[in-house]
């Protein structure tokens, strides 16, 4: 291929860039995972990744992808034959679910439109008709990657609990955690489940379990078949500065890294930056006279926004010109949205100015591809950012 000048911009919502100093932090000779200064690195990481959770409880660390953090969180706190409450809010909470069905769990799936997020009066109908309790678990999704929408999970809890229900609540924040503000603990979350490579900086390669005491009592109970993603193993271990096998140990020097640029920058500004970021994005598809997937205001995803092109249009199209053209990279529309939108990922290591780069570059591909725009988005956008400093 001939060499093309320039930066690519990677603007799908995961995986995310990987800024140089976390680059550099993995560019490291790899360590006896058994030694000493194993331990040293091991033991700051499990004592400052509850922070990025927003919990006191510990944090289990897998050499996985998210989807093995999904499993770890069934197979730990659940045994064949339950029942789990789940809510379609898109392609990636749809996966979930199939996943607990080829685990011998009965899923029960509550529909939703792929537009809006979970809706709480739902969840607490559905568990207030359940008088036997046999709903185990409710399972949702923070953040939909492929649709842009956010549920407010605090409801979901205050929904189960008004229900008087005794289910544990199990969240997917693979595409929120260290993104947009998420409190495991004040939230009432059982287990949240999370990954390396959005939010957090990353390559692929790590998932993340915040286990609360709850969860933790279920998990002595689960029957589910489990080994390598039995909890217990992994907290007897990462109690004394080690892995019951061997880790990810250069992917753990850049998480090292990434929680200490996120502290430094400050968790509250982080979510304030990605919102803003957010809104600017929003403002440049309204100029340009097309629609969001998300509906609900209140609902729009701070990390990802998802574009409709319209009947008339192939969203898959003006990706191909994106980059073709202008060495872009946006997300595919998944699932039942493929080919009807495109996703403009906007979380990570982000500044204003690669984000209008990125901004600059959906508008002329949309131009070349025949979706015309209304007025620009890259004014829009700018005028946005410029008015709203952070």
């Amino acid at each position: 291929m001939a060499y093309r000048s320039g930066r690519h911009f990677l603007q799908i919502p995961g995986p995310t860039n990987v800024p140089d100093r976390v680059l550099r932090a993995m560019d490291h000779p790899t360590i006896d995972h058994r030694g000493p200064q194993f331990r040293t690195l091991a033991s700051g990481l499990f004592a400052d990744l509850p922070t990025i959770f927003g919990t006191e409880q510990p944090v289990v660390v897998y050499p996985s992808s998210g989807t093995g953090a999904w499993e770890a969180a069934l197979v730990n706190t659940l045994s064949p034959g339950d029942r789990v409450l789940m809510y379609e809010t898109g392609h990636f909470a749809a996966l979930w679910s199939n996943m607990a069905r080829r685990l011998g769990l009965d899923v029960e799936v509550l529909d939703g439109d792929w537009r809006s997020g979970v809706d709480p009066a739902r969840v607490e109908q559905h568990l207030a008709d359940d008088d036997e309790h046999a709903v185990r678990a409710v399972a949702v999704v923070h953040n939909e990657t492929s649709t842009g929408v956010t549920t407010d999970v605090a409801e979901v809890r205050r929904a189960i609990d008004r229900a008087g229900h005794p289910a544990l609540l199990l969240v997917d924040t693979i595409s929120s955690l260290a993104s947009i503000d998420y409190r495991h603990d004040q939230w009432g979350v059982d287990v949240t489940v999370g990954g390396s490579q959005k939010g957090l900086m990353l390559p692929p390669g790590l998932g993340f379990n915040a286990v609360s005491q709850r969860a933790r009592a279920a998990a002595s109970k689960a029957r589910l078949p489990r080994s390598y993603w039995d909890w217990q193993d992994m907290l007897d271990a990462n109690a004394n500065g080690v892995f019951p096998f061997t880790p990810a140990t250069n992917l753990l020097y850049g998480l090292r890294e990434a929680i200490d640029m996120l502290l430094e920058e400050g968790l509250d500004q982080v979510f304030a930056r990605h919102q803003r970021h957010a809104a600017a994005t929003r403002a440049a598809v309204d100029a340009w006279g097309l629609e969001t997937q998300c509906r609900v205001p209140s609902e729009h995803s701070g990390t990802l926004t998802g574009v409709q092109v319209g009947e008339a249009h192939d969203a898959d199209a003006v990706r191909a010109v994106a980059l073709e053209r202008f060495d872009l990279s946006l997300g595919a529309g998944l699932g039942r949205l493929a080919g009807k939108m495109f996703r403009i990922g906007h979380l990570g290591d982000l500044g204003d100015l690669t984000l209008l780069g990125a901004i600059g570059g959906v508008e002329m591909s949309l131009e070349q591809a025949g979706v015309t725009p209304s007025a620009s988005g890259l004014t829009a956008a700018s005028k946005h950012l410029a008015s709203n400093q952070s």
